[in-house]
């Protein structure tokens, strides 16, 4: 009797891509418990098939930090009055092409929400990507100048989720501003946005250098958009070494 090795196992099954017609019928020859056996195998396989594809997601979103929803202080938030914390961590925005603005004070959590909600996005089998917005902005001019915009803008426009961090925080040229409103407005109803910020609606003009172009954006966002306000103390600063 030839004896096969855990290698010759492992061997074919790279090789393998198993059909409803080939399982069906070697599941009807099984006994029960080799039946038994085959389904622990198959579960196993679909288990590892998502846990890499989370791994894979996760590295792919770019995240500076993994931040996770366990332990998180909601108390900063202002939520709107139909909407709360439950379907935020359900990640129904997704589901429903929501965006979200996080406004609000320095310090309050924004970024964490932010990468936390990003990560648990990648972990239910969603695309997602990370960007400080002026990181974005750097991102799209070099791959413009390198003529690889239209690939890059393709990317973009895969993900189901963006996060545009630190939205506002620092100055934006004329260029910058054209590239970053390309990607807001392609993205409209068909990817969800979530942009932390500390400047309310009436000063974007200031980002993008025209009224006209931060009123249009203003006006897509706000369509599918939930509103989080964040007011209170830095976490950084109450817990800072140097008083």
């Amino acid at each position: 009797m030839t004896t096969i090795s855990i290698d010759d196992i492992i061997d074919l099954g790279r090789h393998s891509s198993l059909t409803t017609t080939v399982l069906a019928d070697w599941a009807e020859r099984g006994t029960p418990k080799q039946r038994e056996y085959l389904h622990g195998l198959l579960t196993a396989e679909v288990e590892s098939r998502h846990i890499s594809r989370r791994h894979r997601l996760l590295r792919a979103a770019k995240l500076p930090t993994l931040k996770t929803l366990d332990g998180y202080d909601w108390t900063a938030i202002h939520f709107p009055t139909d909407y709360g914390k439950q379907p935020l961590m359900d990640l129904e925005f997704i589901d429903r092409a929501q965006d979200l603005v996080l406004y609000g004070d320095v310090g309050t959590g924004k970024t964490h929400l932010a990468i936390a909600l990003a990560a648990a996005a990648c972990n239910q089998g969603y695309r997602a990507k990370y960007f400080t917005t002026a990181g974005l902005v750097i991102h799209l001019r070099r791959a413009k100048d390198d003529h690889r915009l239209d690939k890059e803008l393709a990317i973009l426009a895969r993900q189901h989720l963006l996060i545009l961090d630190e939205f506002g925080y620092l100055p934006i040229d004329a260029e910058g501003a054209r590239l970053l409103f390309q990607v807001i407005t392609d993205g409209y109803e068909q990817r969800n946005l979530i942009i932390t910020t500390n400047l309310e609606f009436a000063r974007w003009g200031t980002i993008f250098g025209d009224d006209t172009m931060a009123a249009a954006v203003i006006d897509r966002i706000v369509h599918h958009g939930r509103l989080l306000q964040f007011r209170g103390e830095s976490y950084r600063v109450k817990h800072a070494l140097m008083k």
